[in-house]
């Protein structure tokens, strides 16, 4: 009998898992059109009164998005003086959605990773994931591992797209 050698373990391709720098941290979105009267008209006085006397603490240590469903036309300072009451509660707030949230997040996390342990290696951008990975972290993450990488594919090492091959000199 002969034995079962696994191949993809004794190669030398490495593999980037986004997961392994998700950011740990509850997600929440703040949709302001409920502070809005009939949630398409900002009252100044009635929205500050409505922030005054919201619950903050219940983003403690999250990161939040602020957005606004409804078509209203909300001025700027708005999401301005959502964010000042979520000073000291929260660890991050933007504009946007929770997709665009995490893109931002894992572009920072991207950001802090050093990307030389994949010099002149194969590599294998793992595509499936527990946990939220955007579509736009994997478009960071191969064009940080480009300039590094020999060769980039995508998926499980049994069945993987070739995206990207350095070219012979």
């Amino acid at each position: 009998m002969t034995e079962i050698v696994n191949k993809v373990a004794l190669s030398s391709l490495k593999t980037f898992n986004l997961e392994d720098y998700y950011p740990v941290g509850e997600r929440k979105l703040i949709d302001i059109k409920d502070w809005l009267f009939e949630g398409i008209i900002l009252k100044e006085k009635d929205f500050r009164e409505a922030l005054k006397h919201h619950d903050w603490s219940q983003y403690q240590d999250a990161y939040v998005a602020l957005r606004c469903s409804s078509d209203a036309i909300i001025p700027g300072w708005a999401y301005l003086l959502i964010t000042s009451y979520l000073h000291g509660f929260s660890k991050k707030v933007v504009f946007g959605n929770l997709e665009f949230l995490n893109s931002l997040l894992y572009q920072e996390a991207l950001q802090e990773v050093d990307f030389t342990e994949y010099q002149d290696k194969p590599v294998i951008i793992k595509g499936c994931s527990n946990k939220p990975v955007p579509e736009n972290a994997y478009l960071l993450a191969l064009q940080m591992l480009q300039p590094q990488a020999k060769s980039i594919m995508y998926g499980e090492a049994c069945s993987a797209v070739p995206l990207y091959k350095r070219p012979k000199n």
